[in-house]
């Protein structure tokens, strides 16, 4: 991805015991760091507008459609021996970071296995009940978030099965749910919330149109869509079926906005692209979502229990006649149950659901500019997972994974050089990665890190909490005035950053390595680090291979060590010298464009 390095907005962008508690950090040592930074990241960016950086090549930006991806066709990698590097770019887009035993794994296993074993291991406790163990289902939480953040972030944080987490927030940002956005439900929010994330994860190895069907008949969606509740045409009143969910279950869950050939590209008549769907079509769905509300059959609101129970179709207010969308009927007289499947089942085979859905996953993993080859690829094999049986042969979300992960265009590590490939990391992802990479854990089990929502002090970014239905970004998102604007690329997550982000992101990123400031509970392990701080460049070496695959380029690494060198050792300082150079190093490579866009 191209990076205008003259635009501070776009600059932003093996397991061992514990090690000896962090001394604690004063006044002076925050500074010294913070002086650092500000020296080295300005270094940092006069490099990557030219020279030797990576990441400010401007390699055939001038014809971005002749460039598109890999001129390779073959989705098969090559069979050779897998580079530490290779390994650790690999763990960056299929799970949370990298650390040295996972990298040996990779190199054991081939990249194909390693995804069959990440998919065949068992999932960990559930949101909902870490929740229930911390006593968060007691009355006096009914109308509170307390402990959603926790549950959300020690799920990310510290599982071991880190495909599955990765593809649960991919499909988070694509069926999103918003947990400022469950009203009307008789409360207990962090329930229902952390039971849509268990809804996710447990089916996000599964069938898409299981999928669909699941969270339709979830209750946080209901709530956050409107339709739980919703009641059919009223001609005495002249009320209508709610058409939220309707309408954003084809925009953004299915089909999208405008018909699509199978590589992703728009299809068009007299030069304007052709919609997929109109208002008529929203209205005929929307009489389908009907009739649905909680499942109170068993148990009341005064517990959380109904949040994990499917919604019920209560028949009375389910609108009974035909409806019709996207040139298909549903008829009169059948059960809600059933013209659900029906109405799922016609956009289930919408020709625009593999290459809709299979362009954002590629987004979320790989690139946010595939070539059209790529997502043809893996709109195949969405379409067909290529078993004999055919037997859910559409929308088998391993295949769909694999066919992503495998493909030559993602593990061709010539594409590393092309300008145009490549994706900027979420704020959040770029925290996981640290955190991932140095096992950072909470003794206390109690996983305070928070809402991180606010962009001036913390990440600007935070699980389940997008701002709107749209994400935190949008997929098609062109950041305007930018050499990426130029190139007609896109940047879907530039549409979080701002200046005021930039600065959170550091600051939060310097309390979270430092571990003694910032309130959070996090506690990571350095002791592989700390045998590692006598050497600038070995220190910086590490760091570069576990957080950024080695993606630093040359100037990049020489002003880090030379700032790392800066930091005197002294048989007087030596321990709080360590951890100096440690924090100063982990921070300016977090905060060096290399880093923030994994190529």
């Amino acid at each position: 991805m191209l990076i205008d390095a003259h635009t501070n907005s776009e600059a932003e962008a093996e397991t061992m015991p514990l090690a000896p508690s962090s001394p604690k950090s004063t006044s002076a040592d925050s500074k010294f760091i913070t002086g650092l930074l500000a020296t080295a990241t300005t270094t940092m960016a006069v490099s990557a507008c030219g020279g030797d950086g990576k990441v400010g090549s401007n390699d055939n930006a001038s014809s971005p459609a002749a460039n598109a991806g890999s001129t390779s066709t073959s989705n098969t990698p090559t069979s050779i021996a897998i580079s530490n590097a290779a390994a650790a770019r690999f763990l960056m887009q299929a799970g949370m970071g990298a650390t040295r035993a996972e990298i040996a794994q990779v190199q054991a296993l081939g990249y194909s296995g390693w995804i069959d074993q990440q998919m065949a291991m068992p999932a960990s406790q559930s949101r909902w009940d870490w929740l229930r163990s911390k006593g968060m289902d007691a009355s006096e939480f009914r109308n509170s978030q307390a402990g959603f953040d926790s549950c959300a972030w020690k799920k990310l944080i510290n599982s071991p099965d880190s495909l599955r987490q990765r593809i649960c927030f991919a499909l988070s940002e694509i069926l999103v749910v918003s947990i400022e956005g469950l009203v009307n439900g008789g409360g207990w929010k962090a329930f229902a919330a952390a039971n849509y994330l268990d809804l996710l994860e447990a089916n996000c190895f599964g069938n898409y149109r299981d999928l669909l069907q699941k969270i339709s008949t979830n209750t946080a969606m209901s709530l956050y869509l409107t339709y739980r509740g919703n009641t059919k045409y009223n001609p005495a009143t002249g009320a209508l079926p709610d058409e939220n969910y309707a309408r954003e279950l084809m925009q953004l869950f299915s089909i999208g906005l405008v018909n699509l050939n199978q590589d992703g590209s728009v299809m068009t008549q007299n030069g304007a692209p052709i919609e997929s769907y109109g208002l008529d079509d929203i209205t005929g769905l929307a009489r389908v979502f009907t009739g649905w509300d909680f499942d109170l059959s068993t148990s009341n609101t005064s517990t959380p229990d109904y949040h994990r129970r499917p919604l019920r179709q209560y028949p009375n207010k389910h609108e009974s006649g035909a409806a019709s969308f996207l040139g298909q009927n549903i008829p009169a007289g059948i059960s809600g149950e059933e013209a659900l499947k029906r109405s799922l089942d016609i956009i289930f085979a919408h020709p625009n659901l593999a290459p809709f859905i299979s362009k954002q996953l590629i987004q979320k993993l790989v690139t946010s500019n595939p070539s059209a080859a790529y997502v043809a690829r893996v709109s195949a094999v969405f379409n067909h997972n290529g078993q004999a049986s055919g037997l859910n042969a559409k929308g088998d979300m391993k295949a769909v994974i694999k066919a992503i992960l495998l493909d030559d265009e993602a593990r061709n590590l010539n594409n590393t050089q092309l300008s145009h490939f490549g994706k900027l990391r979420e704020p959040i992802q770029r925290f996981l990665a640290w955190a991932h990479s140095f096992n950072a854990n909470s003794p206390s089990d109690l996983w305070r890190v928070g809402d991180t929502s606010d962009a001036g002090t913390k990440l600007g970014q935070s699980p389940l909490r997008s701002p709107s239905v749209f994400n935190f970004y949008r997929p098609g998102y062109v950041p305007p005035n930018t050499s990426i604007a130029a190139a007609s690329l896109s940047a879907p997550e530039m549409q979080m950053v701002s200046e005021s982000s930039v600065v959170g992101y550091v600051n939060f990123m310097q309390d979270i390595i430092d571990g003694t400031r910032g309130g959070n509970d996090l506690q990571a392990d350095y002791s592989n680090l700390l045998l590692l701080a006598d050497n600038p460049a070995a220190l910086v070496g590490e760091i570069n291979l576990l957080l950024a695959a080695e993606q630093l380029s040359n100037a990049s690494v020489q002003t880090i060590q030379n700032a790392i060198a800066s930091i005197p050792m002294t048989t007087t300082n030596s321990e709080r010298a360590k951890y100096q150079r440690i924090y100063a190093a982990l921070l300016l490579v977090l905060a060096s464009p290399e880093f923030i866009v994994l190529k």
